[in-house]
């Protein structure tokens, strides 16, 4: 997975689930930052998601499940 289609999952999903725009969400999201797989073997991306507090836990707990699903991202 890339970091834009993680970004794109996570749109979908939020808009589906719980409204509002595109726009809003990808700005809430913020950017994917990368990190070399040598010094982060588990886990290569982390995003700070910047909102409401209610915005911010949605995505933080969706965070957590891609974590598991997609711990590393090709550049």
């Amino acid at each position: 997975m890339t970091p834009d289609a993680l970004i794109d999952l996570l749109v979908a999903t939020l808009v589906r689930d719980h409204g509002r725009s595109k726009h809003h969400w990808r700005k809430v999201i913020g950017r994917v930052r990368l990190y070399d797989r040598a010094t982060h073997p588990h886990c290569n991306w982390s995003l700070t998601p910047a909102g409401t507090q209610g915005d911010v836990a949605l995505i933080e707990t969706m965070l957590d499940d891609l974590r598991l699903t997609h711990p590393l991202l090709a550049g």
